[in-house]
């Protein structure tokens, strides 16, 4: 693969994000040859490490995220990549010494692995040593902000110091194989794309269920809340995707011009809608695969009355063309049953009258698992072999799983692929600036509505699928979840 001449540095060296997901996804690209031989890692933070510090860090972090043993070989190679640079970056003067560790011809990769309102003050220490000309890209991870007003105020300071060519807002949802296939599934395959619409489509789930809780992220969750965690970015990047028209090229350009314009035709929920439309939850105490699990609000030191939501469900609607009348019920919670993220299209019944006695009103359905086993299935119905004059129809599905079709160390991880967009300079995976805005400000209507209504977070016991509120959000249409 024709990549060379860059290099990586990381802003947030010690923290989660760079042990569980970055150094991982680095490693996995050097053990399949992808990195070029020249390129170095080079670590950002205010620890005063040697070389031997940082490689011991690093090799430690690979032992505990990596699913496979590390390879003699391939960390040989590795470590030698490896850098670290002591650097406050809240000093700018101090941004010489990573200046002295980068060469001007290079592509310099900066990976932002630290919350967003410390962007400026990197984007300014890069800026005063010139390391932010054409040859520089920084990633940065979602959400930007935590309102339609402060993710402006961000971006805006940022937009100071880089291009938006140069800025590449990583959502990690965005890099799995399963997402990425959905534009191919829909507009390459004629018995989806000329069913994918109102005329065939009567409703549309997306369900993304974790089973842990806030994992020590205290003081980010219960400031953020699932909806702007979760709703903001990973949800509705999904949901632009599966309602997008077909782009005019498979470019970075064109797709997210298709996407802006779904985030644009959002029907904003108003006053009198938001308990119909809309119901937030907070995991209590409970049981998952027999453990006793403790509530919210005695994980939060000193909040015993949180009211900070782990559960959402919304039902949302496009006002467009193509998809008027056809709702799309979303849920996203912690401590819920299953790990499990998928989309489940419901199809019409469009039965010939003929055969109404047969069929017993069952929907045709696409079920997409995007994680943990990542999957396809299509549900029809099917004719049970008898000698009997009487027929009897059976559900049954076509099931297509990603392990079983290709080898397991051949389907990337969301950040090798992201990473390795980032170093190719395609955007197209990425979250542009009109993207972000459109998304907070569909979402901040519906959270400011709960602030003036007082709306009441349920509590759901941990081991079950939120609160009672969400199912009547589905069922009062007729329908239920699957």
């Amino acid at each position: 693969m024709n990549c060379n001449n860059y290099d990586f540095v990381i802003f947030g060296t010690k923290g989660d994000l760079s042990q569980r997901k970055l150094f991982p996804a680095l490693y996995k690209l050097d053990n399949k040859k992808i990195l070029d031989k020249k390129t170095k890692i080079i670590g950002v933070g205010r620890a005063k490490w040697k070389k031997n510090n940082f490689l011991k860090f690093v090799k430690k972090s690979l032992k505990k995220f990596l699913i496979e043993k590390i390879n003699k070989n391939t960390w040989k190679i590795f470590k030698k990549r490896l850098i670290f640079c002591n650097l406050d970056v809240y000093n700018t003067k101090n941004f010489y010494k990573l200046k002295k560790k980068l060469k001007n011809n290079k592509i310099i990769i900066n990976y932002f692995a630290i919350p967003s309102n410390s962007y400026e003050k990197i984007c300014k220490g890069l800026y005063k040593f010139n390391l932010n000309l054409e040859n520089s890209r920084i990633v940065l991870e979602k959400p930007i902000g935590d309102s339609l007003i402060t993710s402006k105020k961000i971006n805006k300071k940022i937009g100071k110091y880089f291009k938006e060519s140069q800025i590449f807002r990583i959502d990690h949802y965005l890099g799995k194989d399963t997402i990425i296939n959905l534009l191919y599934l829909r507009f390459t395959n004629s018995i989806f794309y000329n069913n994918w619409n109102n005329k065939s489509i009567d409703h549309v789930q997306i369900t993304v269920a974790e089973k842990i809780g806030i994992e020590g992220r205290n003081k980010y969750f219960n400031k953020t809340g699932q909806t702007k965690d979760m709703v903001q970015n990973h949800i509705l990047q999904i949901l632009s995707i599966i309602t997008m028209k077909e782009p005019k090229k498979i470019d970075s350009k064109n797709i997210r011009n298709e996407k802006i314009k779904i985030l644009k035709k959002l029907n904003f929920i108003k006053k009198h809608e938001i308990h119909k439309k809309t119901s937030i939850g907070q995991y209590s105490y409970g049981e998952i695969d027999n453990i006793k699990l403790t509530s919210y609000n005695s994980e939060i030191l000193g909040k015993k009355n949180s009211n900070t939501e782990t559960f959402v469900a919304i039902k949302i609607e496009i006002k467009n063309k193509m998809w008027k009348g056809v709702p799309f019920y979303v849920r996203t919670g912690k401590r819920l049953p299953k790990k499990c993220s998928k989309i489940v299209i419901v199809f019409k019944n469009t039965t010939p009258k003929v055969f109404n006695k047969f069929s017993n009103s069952i929907n045709n359905k696409l079920i997409i698992y995007l994680e943990p086993n990542e999957s396809i299935y299509f549900k029809f119905l099917n004719k049970i072999p008898s000698l009997k004059k009487k027929c009897k129809l059976k559900s049954s599905k076509m099931y297509f799983k990603y392990s079983k079709n290709f080898e397991k160390k051949n389907i990337p991880d969301s950040y090798e692929k992201l990473l390795l967009s980032c170093i190719l300079g395609d955007q197209s995976l990425f979250v542009h600036i009109d993207e972000v805005k459109y998304s907070w400000k569909w979402i901040d209507n519906i959270i400011n509505i709960w602030k003036k209504v007082s709306k009441k977070i349920e509590l759901y016991s941990s081991g079950t699928w939120g609160p009672n509120s969400s199912k009547k959000i589905i069922e009062k249409d007729g329908r239920k979840w699957i």
